[in-house]
C-alpha cells in the first residue's frame, strides 16, 4: 500500500473561473515537497480540496491508498494530514497553551475550554510550544502575539494532533528573517523524524534550500516537477513566472 498523497484529475471552478484544471499530482512520502507557481495558479484551492475545506467538481484524492476526496476536514486530520493556512487560524482570545490543546480536543472549542485537563495532554502541548520556541508565551492570549509567533502557534496546534503529513500554506509570509530560518530548520528536523511535508511558498530561497521535490503549477495544473536543481533551469517554469 502506498503512503503517498496523490490526486487524479482534480477540477474546481468558481463561476466561470477554472481554479483547478485536471490536476494530477503525486507527492513523495517522507520528503519535503514544495508546490510553487505564480499567483492565481490554483495552489491554495488545491490545498483546500485535498484537506476537505472545499469539494472538487471532479477527480479524486487518495492518501495511504484510501480515497479521501469526500471526507470532512476532521476526518482527513484523523487520517493523518494536518495543515496550516495562509492567514493564521488561531483563537485570538485564548492563550497559546489553550490553542494547542484545542487543536486535539474532541468536541471542539467548548470541550477544550470546559473539559478537565489531563496532565499528559498539558505536558504534550507544552512540549510543542517549547519545540517551536514559544514556551514563554504559554499563558499569553494569541491576539497579543506577533504575526510570526501566531504562525508558530498554529503549527504547534497542527503538530500536537500527530499528523504524518503536513501541508504548510505560505509559512514564510510576513515573518522576519530570523524566524524564517527557524521555520526552515524546523521543517528539516521534523522531516528527519519521519514527517512528510507539502509546502506552498513564494519565497524561492526557502523553497530551494529545504525541498527535495518541487511541483510547479500554472493555470490550475502541474506543468513541471523535479529536484530544485532541475526546476531552476526548466524553461516551462521560467515561462510560467515570466510570461516568456
Amino acid at each position: 500500500m502506498t503512503k503517498s498523497l496523490e490526486t487524479h484529475e482534480l477540477r474546481k471552478t468558481f463561476g466561470g473561473v477554472t481554479a483547478l484544471d485536471g490536476a494530477t499530482v503525486k507527492f513523495r512520502h517522507g520528503r519535503v515537497n514544495a508546490l510553487i507557481g505564480p499567483n492565481g495558479s490554483g495552489k491554495t484551492t488545491f490545498f483546500n480540496c485535498v484537506t476537505g475545506m472545499i469539494r472538487p467538481d471532479s477527480g479524486t484524492t487518495t492518501y495511504q491508498g484510501q480515497d479521501i476526496t469526500r471526507k470532512t476536514p476532521h476526518a482527513i486530520v484523523r487520517a493523518g494530514i494536518g495543515r496550516t493556512f495562509q492567514l493564521c487560524r488561531v483563537f485570538p482570545r485564548m492563550t497559546a497553551l489553550d490553542n494547542v490543546l484545542a487543536a486535539v480536543r474532541p468536541g471542539g472549542i467548548t470541550r477544550a475550554l470546559l473539559g478537565a485537563r489531563h496532565p499528559s495532554e498539558v505536558d504534550r502541548a507544552r512540549s510543542w510550544l517549547t519545540r517551536l520556541g514559544i514556551e514563554h508565551l504559554a499563558g499569553v492570549e494569541a491576539r497579543n502575539m506577533s504575526w510570526g509567533q501566531q504562525k508558530l502557534l498554529e503549527l504547534a496546534g497542527v503538530l500536537n494532533a500527530g499528523p504524518e503529513t503536513i501541508l504548510l500554506d505560505e509559512p514564510a509570509g510576513g515573518v522576519n528573517p530570523a524566524l524564517l530560518d527557524r521555520i526552515g530548520s524546523l521543517v528539516r528536523e521534523l522531516n528527519a523524524e519521519g514527517r512528510t511535508f507539502v509546502i506552498v511558498e513564494h519565497n524561492m530561497d526557502l523553497v530551494m534550500s529545504i525541498s527535495d521535490h518541487i511541483v510547479v503549477f500554472d493555470r490550475g495544473r502541474p506543468i513541471a516537477e523535479g529536484t530544485p536543481a532541475a526546476i531552476r533551469s526548466d524553461e516551462r517554469v521560467l515561462g510560467a513566472y515570466l510570461g516568456v
